[in-house]
C-alpha cells in the first residue's frame, strides 16, 4: 500500500461510521499521520438508509465523502480497500490493495446482518446494511409494482406487492411504517389501476414486542401506530425459512410474498488475526476495557458497535447505536494526545441521550431518560437529532428541503429504478 513516509506516528482507522470519522476529523490536529481505511469512499448515514429503500430519499443525501472529511491537512490520508487480516505483533495491516504497518491500530468496522446461522435465509433475503442493498430493496419494490400492473390475477398481485420483514427493531419497525406510508401516500396516484389494499406490509418478530431494546410503553406506543398504518404485526412469531417465495416460521403462520426484508439483528465483524479470547464468541465483538483497547494489546483499540466494553451499567456492552460511537471517537482522541504526553489514559464514561425510533408522519417514539415521549413531539425530536447529525451541510439541506416537500405533498420523488435489481 503505497502511504507517504513520515515522522509521525502513524495511527490507522478502519471504518468509516460514527466512531472512525468523528476520530478522524479531530486526531488529525495532533502530532500523528492519520489513515483512513474504508470499503467504500463514503460514510454511510445508517439512520435515514431505511428512507432511501423506501423512495423517500436519494443515497447521495445521506452519504458523505471520506476524503472530504479533512480539508488542507497533509497528515491525513484516505484509501479504498478491504481490510483482510492483522499481524499485532508486527504491527502490520493486510488489505486488498497491500500492506502497511502501524504504530496504533484503531478498528471501527461496526457490524454485518445476523443470520444466526442459516444459510438459506442468507442467500434468499433482502437486507440493509449499505447504501446499495438499501437501493436493491427500492428497486426491487417497485419492480415488482410495475409486474403487478401487467397481470390480472389477483393472487399473483397480492404477492408481488406483498412485503414482509423479519425483526421488529427500530430498522424493521423504521422500514415497515415507511413502506406503509408509501402505500397510503404514493401508490393511489402512480398505480391507480393496482389496489393498495393488495399492498399488504408484514411485520414478524420472535420476541413478545416491537422495539424490544426500548421501554415498554414505547413499544406499546409503536404497535399502535404501525397498525393505524395500515401494518400486520406478527409477535412471537420467529422466520425459520424462505423457500419458493415462501416466508415460514416457527408457528402455523406462513406467506407468500416476493419482497422478503431481513432486520432480525447485527452481528460483530472482526478482523482476521486477533486472538480468539479478545472476541465475544456470542456476539462477535471485541472485547475492550475503559479506554477502549482491545484486551491483550497495548497498541490495538476498537471504537462503536465492533467494541464490547463491560460496566456494571452496561454489562452487556453498549447499544449499538451511533452515541456510543461518537463518544468513544471523542474520548479516544483525548487519550491520544495523552499518550503523546505520556499521561494515562481516561477511562470511558457513557452520556445516554436516549433512543428514538420513526414509525411515519407525526409518529414516532422517544425514551430519555425515566420519560417516553410519543406522537408529534416525539417525531419534530427525532427529526432535529438527524438532521443535526448528519454529515455536510449540503446534505442537511437537501434532507430538509426533501422531508418538507414529501410532508405537504404526501410524496416520494426519488422512487426511481436507477439499477434493476435480480433476487438470487
Amino acid at each position: 500500500m503505497n502511504i507517504p513516509q513520515s515522522d509521525l506516528t502513524r495511527v490507522i482507522i478502519v471504518g468509516g461510521g460514527f466512531g472512525g470519522i468523528t476520530l478522524s476529523r479531530k486526531l488529525t490536529n495532533q502530532k500523528y499521520q492519520v489513515v483512513l481505511i474504508d470499503r467504500h469512499n463514503y460514510h454511510n448515514f445508517q439512520p435515514l438508509m431505511y428512507q432511501v429503500a423506501t423512495s423517500g430519499l436519494e443515497p447521495d443525501s445521506i452519504a458523505f465523502p471520506l476524503r472530504g472529511l479533512v480539508e488542507e491537512r497533509n497528515n491525513f490520508i484516505f484509501r479504498l480497500a478491504e481490510v483482510e487480516s492483522v499481524e499485532p505483533v508486527l504491527k502490520k495491516l493486510k488489505t486488498s490493495i497491500g500492506e502497511v504497518t502501524y504504530d496504533y491500530l484503531v478498528l471501527a468496522t461496526g457490524t454485518k446482518t445476523n443470520f444466526f446461522g442459516n444459510e438459506d435465509l442468507e442467500k434468499a433475503s433482502l437486507k440493509m446494511k449499505s447504501v446499495p442493498q438499501a437501493l436493491n430493496i427500492r428497486s426491487y419494490m417497485l419492480q415488482n409494482l410495475e409486474k403487478a400492473t401487467l397481470t390480472s390475477d389477483v393472487e399473483e398481485q397480492k404477492k408481488l406487492m406483498r412485503i414482509v420483514l423479519s425483526g421488529a427493531g427500530p430498522t424493521g419497525a423504521e422500514l415497515a411504517g415507511a413502506f406503509a406510508e408509501f402505500k397510503n401516500g404514493v401508490l393511489p396516484n402512480d398505480y391507480p389501476d393496482l389496489n393498495p389494499d393488495h399492498m399488504e406490509i408484514h411485520l414478524l418478530d420472535g420476541s413478545d414486542r416491537v422495539l424490544v431494546s426500548m421501554s415498554e410503553k414505547a413499544s406499546q406506543k409503536a404497535e399502535k401506530y404501525l397498525k393505524e398504518l395500515g401494518v400486520n404485526v406478527h409477535l412471537n412469531v420467529m422466520v425459520t425459512d424462505y423457500i419458493d417465495d415462501t416466508v415460514i416460521t416457527n408457528t402455523d403462520f406462513k406467506i407468500e410474498a416476493l419482497t422478503f426484508i431481513w432486520s432480525a439483528g447485527v452481528i460483530g465483524s472482526p478482523v482476521a488475526g486477533i486472538r480468539k479470547e479478545s472476541v465475544d464468541q456470542k456476539s462477535q465483538r471485541l472485547l475492550v476495557d475503559r479506554m477502549n483497547r482491545v484486551e491483550g494489546y497495548q497498541d490495538l483499540f476498537a471504537i462503536g458497535d465492533i467494541a464490547l466494553m463491560k460496566t456494571p451499567e452496561f454489562p452487556d456492552g453498549h447499544p449499538q447505536v451511533a452515541q456510543p460511537a461518537i463518544q468513544q471517537g471523542k474520548l479516544l482522541i483525548q487519550n491520544f494526545k495523552r499518550l503523546l504526553e505520556n499521561k494515562p489514559l481516561k477511562e470511558f464514561s457513557y452520556f445516554d441521550k436516549g433512543s428514538m425510533a420513526t414509525i411515519g408522519r407525526n409518529r414516532a417514539v422517544a425514551d430519555i431518560k425515566s420519560y417516553t415521549l410519543g406522537g408529534f413531539l416525539a417525531w419534530i425530536s427525532w427529526l432535529g437529532v438527524h438532521l443535526y447529525f448528519l454529515v455536510g451541510v449540503r446534505n442537511r439541506l437537501v434532507v430538509f428541503l426533501n422531508w418538507i416537500y414529501n410532508y405537504f405533498n404526501y410524496d416520494r420523488a426519488a422512487r426511481l429504478i436507477i439499477r434493476p435489481y435480480k433476487r438470487k
